[in-house]
């Protein structure tokens, strides 16, 4: 059964894309085939990857809206194995075209049905849209990324409300997955105080991993490389790779 993987949080700048691709550059193998779809109209998951994303003549969009398939307009990436369904700020249109459609909330879900891969990564936009709800119901998981801050945990509720909803009234398979700190300095209290409260309210749904504030992590997206390709000894390359390897336990 291929796992699809919804990486979401309704805050901006917590680190989801950044999180989404490098997770994926990390699973993609010899035996893991992984596709990433990039749901956030900003497209910078796709621009993360080298894709020229303005360039595109059929992105994400058509697949949601006019019914394209997701095989025929997945591309190719430099890392092996690693596929990603592309987006513009075209996707921005979905939000408003969807709401006319016949079952819109699994428009997501029908698209991936024929996608071969072992993993699916979904990277959310920083809102609980219709797009996002379109995730959650063809998602099998959700991890959630927490920024290493004061306000990290507000607006946690809703969202965890919201998965709830979908799960009870749209996919039943939905589970959480974990959720991870990013953006983690261990110089500051604070940081420490945000990681025990989270431990504190998610026991194991906590991931050991943190991610760490690294430069060379927020330099990555501007090569349009992964953190691996762009410096695979940098923190922020050795955190994604422990984060990685606690994913693949729990979905074993």
């Amino acid at each position: 059964m291929t796992r699809v993987i919804a990486i979401t949080n309704q805050k901006g700048g917590v680190g989801k894309t950044t999180t989404a691709v490098n997770l994926a550059a990390q699973l993609a193998g010899p035996k893991c085939r992984v596709v990433l779809v990039d749901l956030d109209p900003q497209g910078n998951a796709t621009s993360s990857l080298g894709i020229d994303k303005e360039a595109l003549s059929h992105t994400l969009y058509d697949v949601l809206v006019s019914g394209a398939g997701a095989s025929e307009i997945v591309l190719p990436t430099n890392v092996k194995n690693l596929f990603v369904l592309p987006t513009n700020s075209r996707l921005a249109q979905a939000e408003v075209d969807l709401v006319a459609l016949e079952r819109r909330e699994f428009r997501l879900q029908g698209a991936l049905a024929p996608v071969d891969a072992e993993v699916v990564i979904i990277d959310c936009p920083p809102s609980l849209s219709l797009l996002t709800i379109n995730a959650l119901t063809a998602a099998t998981d959700v991890l959630i990324p927490v920024q290493s801050e004061y306000f990290a945990l507000e607006g946690l509720g809703q969202l965890l409300q919201t998965v709830q909803a979908v799960k009870q009234g749209l996919n039943p398979r939905l589970e959480i997955l974990g959720i991870v700190l990013t953006m983690f300095n261990k110089r500051m209290v604070l940081a420490e105080q945000v990681q025990a409260e989270v431990a504190q309210h998610f026991g194991d749904k906590l991931f050991k991993t943190v991610v760490p504030r690294n430069v060379r992590l927020a330099e990555a997206p501007s090569y349009g490389r992964t953190i691996f390709e762009h410096d695979k000894w940098s923190k922020g390359a050795r955190a994604y790779k422990h984060l990685a390897d606690e994913v693949a336990k729990r979905l074993a």
